[in-house]
């Protein structure tokens, strides 16, 4: 099992790569409300000169991002990863988001306990 995690930017492309996803029958995961580090240090910092460069770098103004975590069988993550390069290929621009995989070695369903 692998942990795919996706960071969205565009978050406006959120429902879309979640249909994808639906549509290749992998529907289970957690998304988070994020926020990317060169923008809270922009926010944090807005006199320096510094990260007033990072500014300009950064360019559009998003005020949070979109982080997906989905834990996988090792057959699904490349049919997942797939749906976010078809979704995220429709976006125009640089810094779209990033994704990556992570080992699983334990994985448990909670449940609630009783009745």
């Amino acid at each position: 099992m692998q942990m795919l995690v996706v960071v969205l930017n565009r978050i406006e492309k959120l429902n879309d790569l979640l249909l994808e996803l639906s549509d290749k029958k992998i529907v289970t995961g957690t998304i988070i409300d994020s926020s990317g580090m060169a923008k809270t240090l922009v926010e944090s910092y807005p006199n320096s000169l510094l990260f007033g460069s990072l500014r300009t770098i950064l360019g559009e103004n998003r005020p949070f991002n979109k982080t997906i975590f989905m834990v996988l069988p090792d057959e699904k993550v490349p049919i997942a990863m797939e749906c976010v390069r078809k979704v995220a290929g429709e976006i125009k621009g640089e810094n779209v988001g990033v994704m990556f995989t992570m080992p699983v070695n334990y994985f448990e369903s909670l449940n609630k306990q009783g009745s």
